[in-house]
């Protein structure tokens, strides 16, 4: 069965099946979510999915127990981006689909680089600097590490980076880590954290700017 043609409900959307945004990386320039994983779908056609975690989730309701199947799934191009996102369902087939589907919407640009001092090879194989995330008591910094070294960090995390093309990092965890939810949310948070930084360099140019500080 073929699927329906896919017709744009946003202004970021229209613009992708219109032609006029042809890189993904066009998208992180202007200020346009991304709400729609069809945008993913154009744009990234080779992206790869792993499903983190499956999980049985119960709730009480006045008819009585609600029970419902919880999906993590990352999702990347293995090239500098990656996604998170969570899907909950009655059954696993529509949870895992229905958290590929949010974490395409939820897709970041890995800032990567070559950030240690003992490496210095200048290839985006490392993260460019130390970069910290936080999910509930977990907390997780991920550290520049020269090449050849791998993925020095717990297998949920690994996922991730991997997708998210990073070939070599040491990490450091904190707290409650054998959560698996919460590894993987710190390990998406510092990744996405190291685009605050570019973020603040900006921010703290323009106030210059304004106020004369800065010609």
């Amino acid at each position: 069965m073929e699927e329906p043609e896919w017709i744009p409900k946003t202004r970021l959307g229209r613009m992708v099946k219109n032609g006029e945004i042809k890189d993904i990386s066009e998208i992180y320039k202007i200020d346009l979510p991304i709400m729609e994983p069809e945008i993913i779908d154009t744009l990234l056609p080779e992206v790869e999915e792993e499903v983190i975690d499956i999980n049985m989730v119960q709730r009480m309701h006045k008819s009585g127990r609600r029970v419902r199947f919880r999906a993590i799934v990352a999702v990347g191009n293995k090239d500098g981006y990656v996604g998170l996102g969570k899907g909950v369902t009655k059954e696993v087939g529509p949870a895992i689909r229905k958290a590929i589907k949010n974490a395409k919407v939820n897709m970041i640009e890995v800032k990567r680089g070559c950030g240690s001092w003992e490496c210095g090879c200048g290839e985006p194989h490392t993260v460019p600097f130390a970069i910290t995330g936080r999910a509930g008591s977990v907390r997780a910094t991920l550290m520049p590490a020269p090449r050849g070294v791998g993925l020095v960090c717990n297998d949920v995390s690994k996922k991730i980076l991997i997708l998210a093309g990073i070939q070599d990092v040491w990490a450091k965890s904190l707290g409650q880590t054998k959560t698996t939810v919460n590894n993987a949310r710190t390990t998406y948070e510092a990744l996405r954290n190291a685009n605050l930084v570019k973020l603040k360099e900006e921010m703290t140019l323009s106030i210059g700017i304004a106020t004369g500080k800065v010609t």
